[in-house]
Parts: C-alpha cells; sequence; structure tokens
C-alpha cells in the first residue's frame, strides 16, 4: 500500500508540473467563449447599416451584461436594433434592454433566441499587481483586419489583452478596478478576468492620452455588478475560491499523498514494534509459567515418591510380621505411589511449548494486532462536500452533492456508471452544460471526484452526438447496455484535451440534502 501511495505521489508531481504552462490559456480560452459581440444596426427599411458596437458578457443563458453606453443609443432610436454574435457556432441572436443603469454603466440585455455559456464572478480580495486579461471586440483590430458589416455580425474569436490591476484608485461616479490591460473603442462591456478565467469587473472606459503617456483602463467593480444584477432578479455563478493552477494542485496533492504514506510507515513500525514487545512479554511470561509449572510438577513427583518409599517400607514391615493384608494394600498403594509419581515427571510442561503459550496468549489478550482500513459503506443515501484544499474551482458552484449509491453503479435513480478497477466511472455532457465532466467515485472510500473541461462548441456538438446515439446514461445492470456503456464513455473520453478546467474533489459521508 506504501510503495502504490509513493508511485502515486510520483506521478501527480510529474504531471503537474508538465502541465503547468497550458492551464491559464485554458481558462482564458473558456471565459472567452461568455463573451460577446454587441452590435447595433440600423435599418431604413431597405439597408441595413452597421451603427456601432461594444463586447458583452453572458451572465445567464439568455442574458447578457453590457456597458449601458454601448446600447444607449438603441433606447432613443426605435430604428436600431441590437444583435448579439457570439465568440464561436453559426449563429447570431438578436436582444433587447431589459435592464439600464447610466449611473453605473450597466446595461442588461434580453436574448431572443439561443443560449450561451455563462460567465463566472470572482467574489473574492484582489491583490494589487496581479496579472488579469481584458476580453472584448475592439474596434482598432476590426478596423486593422478591413472587416464588414457582415463579418462583425458572424460569431468570431474575442480578443485578448493582459495586464495587471493598480489599486487605491476608483471612478468618482462608481466603483471601478483601474487595470494596465490595452483597451480600445469596442472592449466597452467585455470582462476583465483573473488568471483562472473569473470576472473580476466589466471594461468601462481608459484613460485619455495624447500618444506620450501609459493607458489605463477602467472596469465597472464587482460590487457594483453583483447589486445592479440582484435588481435585475438575476441568478449568476460566482466563487470566491482562490486561483490555483493544476499544477499546484497536483504538487499539494502529492504531498499529501507523500506525507499520508509517511503516516502509514510510522503506524507499521509502531505496530510492528509493539508487537514484537508484546511478543517478547508473552514469551518472558510463558517462560517462567513453563517453569514453575516443571517445578511444581518435579516437586509433586518427588513427595510421591518420597511416599512411595514409605508404603513400600510399611508393606516390607507388615511381611515380616505375617500380616498378610495390610503388606498387600501398602504395596499396591506404594506401586501407585510410585507410578503416579513417573507419570507426573514424565508428563511436566517442556520448554518447546514456549511458542504455542506465545501464540495463544498473544491472540487472547489482543497484543499481536494489524493496522485495518475500515471500508465506507456507500450504499444509500450520501452527502458529498467539496473539498477546497484538493479541488481547482472556477466556474462550479461548491454546494453540498447528494448522492444516492447502489451496490450496482446508479447514482440518484437515473445516472449508471461504469467500474473501473476499484472506482466507478461517469462520462457525461449535459444539454444545459458547456463541459464534458469526467466523475469517480470510490464506494469504499467515499471519494469523489469530478473533472470538468470546458471544451468548445463544435466539441459540445459532437460529444451530445455520441451521448444520442445510446441510452447508457440509464440506470442498468444489463452486459449489452454496459457495454454500450463502455463505447461511449471511451468515444466521449476521446474528445478531450490534455488536462481539464476544473477539479472538484468531495468527500462523501452518510447524510441526506436539507430540504
Amino acid at each position: 500500500m506504501t510503495s502504490l501511495l509513493r508511485r502515486i505521489a510520483a506521478i501527480l508531481i510529474l504531471t503537474g508540473f508538465a502541465a503547468t504552462a497550458r492551464a491559464d490559456q485554458m481558462d482564458l480560452t473558456a471565459a472567452a467563449r461568455s463573451v460577446v459581440r454587441v452590435a447595433l444596426v440600423a435599418s431604413n427599411g431597405a439597408q441595413a447599416y452597421f451603427v456601432g458596437h461594444g463586447s458583452g458578457l453572458v451572465v445567464a443563458p439568455d442574458k447578457v451584461l453590457t456597458n449601458a453606453h454601448v446600447v444607449e443609443l438603441a433606447r432613443d432610436e426605435k430604428d436600431i436594433v441590437i444583435g448579439i454574435v457570439p465568440s464561436e457556432g453559426k449563429k447570431s441572436y438578436g436582444g433587447r434592454i431589459i435592464a439600464y443603469s447610466p449611473g453605473n454603466d450597466l446595461a442588461l440585455i434580453q436574448m431572443e433566441d439561443g443560449r450561451l455559456p455563462p460567465g463566472s464572478f470572482y467574489a473574492g480580495a484582489i491583490a494589487d499587481g496581479q496579472h488579469v486579461t481584458a476580453i472584448g471586440y475592439p474596434g482598432t483590430v476590426d478596423r486593422a483586419q478591413g472587416l464588414g458589416l457582415k463579418d462583425m455580425v458572424e460569431p468570431m474569436i474575442a480578443v485578448k489583452t493582459g495586464g495587471n490591476i493598480s489599486s487605491g484608485r476608483s471612478g468618482k461616479a462608481f466603483d471601478t478596478l483601474l487595470h494596465t490591460a490595452p483597451l480600445a473603442s469596442g472592449n466597452s462591456g467585455g470582462p476583465l478576468v483573473d488568471d483562472c478565467g473569473r470576472v473580476l469587473g466589466l471594461n468601462s472606459f481608459g484613460s485619455i492620452s495624447d500618444g506620450n503617456d501609459a493607458e489605463f483602463g477602467f472596469a465597472v467593480s464587482n460590487r457594483e455588478i453583483a447589486s445592479f444584477l440582484r435588481q435585475a432578479g438575476v441568478t449568476f455563478l460566482r466563487t470566491s475560491a482562490p486561483c490555483r493552477s493544476l499544477a499546484d494542485i497536483d504538487e499539494a496533492e502529492a504531498q499529501r499523498v507523500a506525507a499520508l504514506a509517511a503516516k502509514q510507515d510510522a503506524a507499521t513500525r509502531a505496530s510492528s514494534e509493539a508487537q514484537a514487545a508484546a511478543l517478547a512479554k508473552a514469551r518472558e511470561a510463558a517462560e517462567q509459567d513453563i517453569i514453575a509449572a516443571r517445578e511444581n510438577m518435579m516437586a509433586l513427583a518427588a513427595v510421591l515418591l518420597a511416599l512411595a518409599v514409605l508404603a513400600a517400607g510399611a508393606a516390607g514391615l507388615n511381611y515380616t510380621q505375617g500380616k498378610q493384608k495390610p503388606t498387600l494394600w501398602f504395596g499396591i498403594g506404594g506401586g501407585a505411589l510410585l507410578v503416579g509419581a513417573l507419570a507426573i515427571f514424565l508428563l511436566r510442561p517442556s520448554f518447546s511449548g514456549i511458542e504455542d503459550r506465545v501464540a495463544r496468549t498473544g491472540v487472547e489478550s489482543g497484543a499481536v494486532t494489524t493496522i485495518q482500513t475500515i471500508g465506507y459503506d456507500a450504499t444509500g443515501d450520501n452527502l458529498c462536500r467539496i473539498d477546497e484544499g484538493r479541488s481547482r474551482i472556477t466556474v462550479s458552484p461548491t454546494t453540498d452533492v447528494p448522492l444516492n449509491w447502489t451496490a450496482t453503479g446508479c447514482a440518484n435513480g437515473k445516472r449508471q456508471y461504469r467500474r473501473e478497477g476499484e472506482e466507478w466511472i461517469e462520462v457525461a455532457s449535459a444539454p444545459d452544460d458547456a463541459a464534458i465532466t469526467v466523475t469517480r467515485f470510490d464506494p469504499a472510500t467515499g471519494a469523489l471526484r469530478s473533472e470538468r473541461y470546458l471544451v468548445d462548441a463544435d466539441t459540445l456538438e459532437r460529444a451530445r452526438a455520441i451521448r444520442a446515439r445510446t441510452d447508457a446514461g440509464a440506470c442498468t445492470s444489463d452486459a449489452s447496455a454496459l457495454a454500450g456503456l463502455a463505447r461511449m464513455q471511451n468515444d466521449l473520453r476521446a474528445l478531450l484535451p490534455l488536462q481539464p478546467n476544473e477539479r472538484l474533489v468531495y468527500q462523501c459521508g452518510k447524510g441526506i440534502a436539507a430540504p
């Protein structure tokens, strides 16, 4: 067991360091899928012409957050319509303003059709000087590429620019974050994110420069955004988990496994030493017991021998006196005493019985013990709680997860897991989740680990097509259905990138979720 833990620790360290360079870019790519172009298009009946554009952030599958000044013209001019252009896919969508707050430069757009993956906000403290990335659609890039109206209303990847937080200064009208990520006209309404892709604010305006000064950007803070969205009745994703790379998580896990192996080594040594001490004590006691028993039996044999001699003497004396009956009885008694003395001498305990007595004493007293792991029985209702120290959290909530488990791998009465070694595995791609999720559960320990891959729209479409080819998601014990489940899971895993964006580690215990 200990050698296995050491091998696991070594693997975790190697894989962790190998993945360090890729983690941030994968998160930023995933975050950019929640960023849209907010296009304003006017029509005079026969012709449509481009009025302007900004950026926006998907905060719910059918709602987009942007700056108030980006959509201001659409409120005043009835001929201007709002277009929501996602970063990927093949379609753009219409939108209408449902909340407007020029006081803190925020507006909320209801999409008329379609659903897009929402971004997640960071609710923790922001450090001065930390690296940030602005994501959006700067017009300078569009012009440099010579994009026309047709290009502006077709899905296109957003532009990412990096900088740092410069805290201590905020806008006078509303709470803002000052940063150095380059912005241009068109970035307005796009998010400012950390290295894990969590939203820190919404870019609103930049500093004015004559070309010789450094440029700064101002982003509407999450405090302003949270208040605005709550008043609009929007439930949004947020997390306060620190931004940690998978390399950091893997290194910490390797250290945890190594510490566990060392603890088990120490416990094994302590158990061996305790067992050896108990055996030595039992052996000493057995030796003393056998010596005492031998001495007692030899003393008893000597007494019986002496009595036998006396009986023989009495028999001889009575014989000389012609007393036949007493002679007979003393002769028989003396013979019996002699036989008894001889038998007791021969049956005295042997030193060769010490080990047998040590073994019996050790088992009966409990002195000889072994370390045993008490297995967890996951059958029935379980409540799984997140272990944030072992998790990498970017967009997912950290609420408790109820899990009703059966011995055949059925979870919550509707999701079938497949056995893989000591664990059970599920690979899923839900319709409303922009991710492929690989979940592993060990019913013997209650350990649940979910790894989420925030893949692009094309990969999601292929994953859902694979899922649609089989009904393997339903609980079953049928061999052919389980074989189909295995094929489906292998096909889904073939689509996965090198590493996940999130790793959620839970520890399950007996219980049910509160109503």
